[in-house]
């Protein structure tokens, strides 16, 4: 079982032991947050010095009160809809009227989130249903693309709303700006293509600064501070200081102060309750994805959280700032960048501030198209086919709530999108034999075993409408106790509920207690997902899980089985990287005689959405017996070859041009690596299908395709990672 490092001091005693490392991911996290808080500020129609005071008050003064550890604060995208939507709806065609009125509207939000802390409402993101939550990011980063297109090339839409803006892209396109448009499509690429680059070197420099790097230059060499006319293939186009970012020349004169009088009409009142609720919900789910990717695995003073942001955001309304939340990607990088304690947040924040007061005229050179390529960018990473293939796994009935939630959110607001997702997913539970009674009412009985075991029996269901009062009875037990969730009389789990109790289980393992769920594998799975929702098997119930069809496989190779479990129980924990972390662990098989084999399906997290991205794949691992070079052998594809092998390293071999041009191979010592890689293993590896093998130095690592795989090709996968290891060995 893996060891959790010592967690570092906090308080005033973390600022002055580390504050080396903090200062470092500060500054580093300034750099990714700098273009992109002034992009989020430009998109939501508010001053771009908006978005940079917004986070110089989460960094400066947040920090000091707020109850999470490495979370960055700040604006983010996905309150860019609910801002521009306040100011046009609020304003009526006068932008900066509508400016002032929406930050009257924060201000109030942020009092309401105050209270929501202060009334211990931290636990909201434990309520409302995972792929509803998803479907409404997803559309928020349809909504951001379809604003943000027109930008990068350069044109003015017609439209207002996301269809009509989705319909006028291939006009834009004809209709494109080419000196603007060739800053914007070249900072998409730098953004697409960053994530595939490995040099070390390159990787110093974030993405979005990067793109500044660039875009800065192109910007003075079409000379856009200056209004001209020039022509390309015979036709004029205009260009200009409007496709610059526009900022004052002192900081003090961005402040501005909230009109207060259209606060008690309905349209306010509309955006107060989204503000308040969607801005609280994604802070709580941004920052328990932190806590997941956190090494550490502290565990955020939601409640403490909340008041902080609310605090925050009443701060940010009264002088013209935009909201802030606890930020996914920018926490991501602070976490990936080694920081320890919440000072970093302070230090990024003081960095901003310093930025702006020393060096403004820098930031009036930086082209809109460029952060228009960023919050695409965003904006894709919340909506990617990666984000329907994901929730598509969990099951089918979660995709339909994903992409109704999504497509109501489109044609009407985030609001209803939400509500229409959840009376959905309340309906499927009908459908699945559930009584409406039975959705809100706590079936819950516990009793005591001995002084540290405690069994807890329900019936009826358990989903995400009563999970709260459910939660409230295990929260009275001691967190140092096994409790045995007995749910043998259960019609139905829901996937929310399972996903929440993955978490409790994780909590409770770090106090030294232990979670188990009896009865589990009884029921019916929707998919093999290990967290789907699951019903009581009925005679209908003709087509077998994947849990057991696994477990017939076990059977027939002499293995043992094990249908859920956590990482640390199985010594996986290490195989966690500072960009992912793997988060379910299900459908077990091991073969204990040495060398030990371990298959799995997992779940993996990286920092990117809300909820972070989740990818699912069946892994095999071998422990090997003596420790090896580290090293990651992967398919070789097309882009790979045309792109990116003159910036990263590939080991190849010479005597083996097919092995060379189907697999990419990177190590840390290419000397130690080539003395494994005999011809021999080269030989065998031609001879059998394409996998990826990756060794972590005690453990050896085969996938295929990255994804989750039948259980009749697992038995190939085993051999082969048997036969591989044997010839390591030898």
């Amino acid at each position: 079982m893996s060891i959790i490092p010592t967690i570092p001091a906090s308080g005033f005693k973390g600022l002055t032991t580390h504050w080396k490392s903090d200062i470092t991911a500060g500054f580093l996290v300034f750099l990714i947050a700098l273009p992109l808080c002034l992009g989020i500020a430009m998109a939501s129609k508010f001053p771009p010095i908006a978005g940079i005071m917004t986070a110089v008050i989460g960094g400066l003064l947040v920090t000091l009160i707020h109850g999470s550890h490495v979370t960055i604060k700040g604006p983010a995208a996905g309150l860019i809809v609910i801002v521009l939507g306040s100011v046009e709806t609020l304003g009526k065609g006068n932008d900066f009227l509508g400016y002032k009125l929406t930050l009257a509207v924060i201000v109030i939000s942020g009092m309401i989130q105050m209270l929501f802390g202060l009334m211990r409402t931290g636990v909201l993101g434990d309520f409302f249903p995972s792929s509803a939550v998803h479907g409404m990011l997803a559309a928020i980063g349809i909504i951001i693309i379809s604003k943000q297109i027109h930008t990068v090339l350069g044109v003015k839409p017609l439209g207002k709303e996301p269809f009509e803006l989705l319909a006028e892209i291939p006009k834009s396109i004809v209709h494109m700006n080419p000196e603007i448009a060739f800053i914007g499509i070249l900072s998409l690429l730098i953004l697409f293509t960053f994530p595939y680059i490995k040099n070390p070197y390159l990787k110093l420099i974030p993405a979005p600064m990067l793109v500044i790097m660039l875009a800065i230059p192109l910007g003075k060499y079409f000379d856009l501070e200056h209004q001209h006319v020039y022509l390309f293939l015979n036709q004029e186009f205009q260009v200009g200081s409007q496709y610059l970012v526009n900022l004052p020349d002192n900081i003090i004169d961005g402040f501005h102060f909230p009109d207060f009088s259209q606060i008690l009409t309905l349209d306010s009142f509309k955006y107060i309750i989204m503000f308040a609720l969607v801005g609280s919900l994604e802070s709580i789910l941004s920052a328990k994805a932190v806590d997941i990717l956190d090494p550490y695995k502290r565990k955020t003073n939601h409640n403490k959280d909340l008041f902080a942001v609310g605090l925050g955001n009443t701060i940010c309304g009264f002088i013209g700032a935009l909201p802030m939340i606890s930020e996914i990607v920018r926490s991501s990088a602070n976490i990936n960048n080694k920081a320890k304690t919440k000072w970093s947040n302070f230090y990024h924040g003081a960095f901003l501030l310093l930025f702006v007061v020393l060096l403004p005229g820098l930031l009036k050179q930086i082209p809109l198209a460029a952060l228009g390529a960023m919050l695409i960018f965003t904006g894709y990473r919340l909506a990617s086919p990666k984000v329907f293939k994901e929730v598509k796994k969990v099951g089918n009935d979660q995709l339909l709530i994903f992409i109704t939630t999504l497509i109501v959110t489109l044609a009407t607001d985030l609001i209803l999108g939400i509500v229409v997702g959840i009376v959905l997913k309340v309906a499927l539970h009908l459908g699945s034999g559930a009584t409406f009674a039975s959705l809100f009412k706590k079936g819950i009985v516990v009793s005591q075993m001995n002084e540290n075991h405690y069994k807890v029996e329900v019936e009826g269901t358990l989903n995400f409408a009563n999970y709260l009062p459910f939660k409230a009875a295990l929260d009275k037990l001691p967190n140092t106790a096994l409790i045995e969730i007995d749910v043998n009389k259960l019609k139905l789990i829901d996937h929310t509920v399972l996903e929440n109790l993955h978490h409790y289980a994780e909590d409770m393992h770090r106090t030294g207690g232990n979670l188990k769920l009896k009865g589990i594998e009884k029921l019916t799975q929707r998919s093999s997902h290990p967290l789907s929702v699951r019903t009581a098997k009925t005679s209908n119930d003709i087509v077998e899980s994947r849990e057991f069809l696994m477990f017939q496989l076990a059977q027939r190779m002499g293995w043992s089985f094990t249908s859920f479990a956590l990482p640390q129980d199985l010594g996986l924990e290490e195989l966690n990287t500072r960009e992912k972390t793997i988060k379910y662990v299900g459908n077990i098989l091991k073969y204990n005689i040495s060398p030990s084999v371990l298959v799995a399906d997992i779940s993996i997290v990286e920092g990117g959405t809300m909820k972070a991205e989740v990818q699912s794949q069946t892994i095999v691992t071998v422990s090997v017996a003596h420790v090896l070079p580290t090293f990651i052998m992967t398919k070789e594809g097309a882009f790979e070859k045309l792109f990116l092998n003159s910036l990263t390293l590939d080991i190849d071999f010479e005597d083996y041009p097919n092995f060379s041009s189907t697999y990419k191979l990177t190590g840390d010592d290419e000397r130690s690596v080539r003395k494994i890689f005999t011809n021999e293993l080269i030989q065998y590896i031609e001879s059998n299908p394409t996998y990826t093998v990756q060794s972590t130095g005690n453990k050896l690592i085969f996938t295929k395709n990255n994804g989750i795989l039948a259980p009749d090709n697992i038995p190939i996968l085993v051999e082969y990672a048997q036969g591989f290891y044997s010839i390591i060995n030898k």
